[in-house]
């Protein structure tokens, strides 16, 4: 049992200026709002098989790590990743469309795979936590990218 998120945007930015953005993983805890630090693994370009590593928040004020792999990567149009989501697996990604006078349309998806004790959570109730957070991700993203 799983589902998929999808939340839209449309960025005063070109997709170099939103891929520029994106691409710069130490900025992700700007956007995202679990992310206290986040790189790529020996510094290494985002390219299929990177490792992303982050430090996560935590339940009352602690953290954790946790990781992330690249999975696709096509400059400037689009890129995904998967890794664990607790006890589930899932995969997330950004696309992006130039749509003309500087502005580009901004899709994230993410697809989660309910696995182990995570089966108890209703799907919905889960699926509508996750699609809250990835909106407010968007907007902090567009904001991030329009104020340059």
């Amino acid at each position: 049992m799983g589902f998929r998120t999808e939340s839209r945007i449309t960025i005063a930015g070109s997709a170099a200026d939103v891929w520029a953005y994106l691409s710069d993983v130490g900025r992700w805890p700007e956007w995202a709002p679990t992310v206290l630090e986040c790189r790529t693994a020996g510094g290494a370009p985002l390219q299929p098989g990177t490792r992303v590593e982050q430090r996560a928040k935590g339940i009352l004020g602690t953290s954790r790590s946790r990781a992330q792999h690249v999975t696709a990567v096509d400059e400037p149009r689009s890129m995904a990743f998967a890794g664990p989501l607790g006890t589930s697996s899932a995969r997330w990604g950004m696309e992006l469309e130039p749509l003309g006078d500087g502005l580009t349309d901004t899709l994230m998806w993410i697809e989660v795979d309910l696995e182990g004790p995570m089966r108890a959570i209703p799907a919905g109730l889960f699926k509508q936590r996750i699609q809250r957070v990835s909106d407010v991700e968007m907007v902090a993203i567009k904001a991030a990218v329009e104020s340059g």
